[in-house]
């Protein structure tokens, strides 16, 4: 990193602990960082979360081992500036930057089945740690919904964060404080398929979009049923496929860039 750069005020706790023992200078910088199935998106950003770059972007290699998503990462944001933090939203649950599960990159090819190898290597794997290990910055690794959440939450009420993209992952916010992360579209939707591929990307090709608008709106409905939200905020790249005349009156689709510019808020909502 840059010794231009203003530096915070550490700890002695390793450097991808350093979430919450941390003031900031008023003029920090964050690495925003998108993982998704098909491609893994950066950004530096404000002390605002307004994007200072634009935006860089490859493809999501496949195989990808945790190996190979942490020298992708570095490789892809080596033309952006340095900073002093960075933020990944990661396609899978993870706890404490920790891998539990990630069903997108336990593949062998994109949109093909899940690898039992491929799951257990990435199962356990501590991405915080080895991508700190990388940027000698400290790191924040959390669920993609829940840094897209993090974007556009308001913090009126209940918010249920849906986004659709490789899956559909969930974020949930309420007065506007992160919920711990749960993996609701994994549960049961119809025809013995979850909602996560129900309608995700491979089975929405399948299907066609008229099919999967319906399908989109009958999961909002049991989401709503279940949770009871005050606001559903959908984003992720395939949102852009609905059709807001179609959508109940609680829901908001929100821009896709969110899965980036999240990434300061989810330091903020951290202390």
């Amino acid at each position: 990193m840059s010794d231009e750069l203003p530096a915070p005020t550490k700890t002695a706790a390793p450097v991808s602990q350093q979430v919450t023992k941390t003031r900031w200078p008023h003029n920090v910088t964050t690495l925003g960082v998108d993982v998704g199935g098909s491609g893994v998106k950066a950004s530096v950003l404000d002390a605002k979360g307004n994007m200072i770059t634009e935006r860089v972007r490859v493809d999501t290699p496949y195989p990808c081992t945790p190996t190979t998503l942490v020298n992708t990462i570095s490789e892809l944001v080596k033309p952006l500036p340095a900073t002093q933090r960075i933020s990944v939203g990661f396609p899978g649950l993870v706890r404490d930057g920790v891998v539990v599960q990630v069903p997108a990159l336990s593949r062998l090819e994109y949109g093909g089945e899940n690898d039992p190898t491929m799951a257990a290597r990435w199962h356990g794997f501590d991405l915080a740690d080895a991508l700190a290990q990388a940027f000698t910055v400290p790191i924040k690794v959390v669920n993609d919904a829940d840094m897209q959440g993090c974007a556009v939450a308001t913090g009126d009420g209940y918010e249920f964060v849906m986004t659709l993209g490789t899956g559909v992952g969930c974020a949930q916010f309420f007065q506007g404080k992160l919920l711990p992360h749960i993996e609701l579209s994994h549960g049961p939707f119809k025809k013995g398929m979850t909602t996560d591929y129900a309608l995700g990307n491979v089975n929405r090709k399948a299907i066609g979009n008229k099919k999967w608008r319906k399908w989109v709106n009958e999961a909002i409905h049991w989401f709503d049923e279940m949770l009871f939200f005050d606001k559903i905020l959908i984003g992720g790249g395939n949102a852009k496929k609905l059709r807001l005349a179609d959508l109940p009156p609680k829901a908001q689709v929100v821009p896709n860039t969110a899965g980036i510019i999240g990434g300061v808020r989810v330091w903020d909502l951290a202390d």
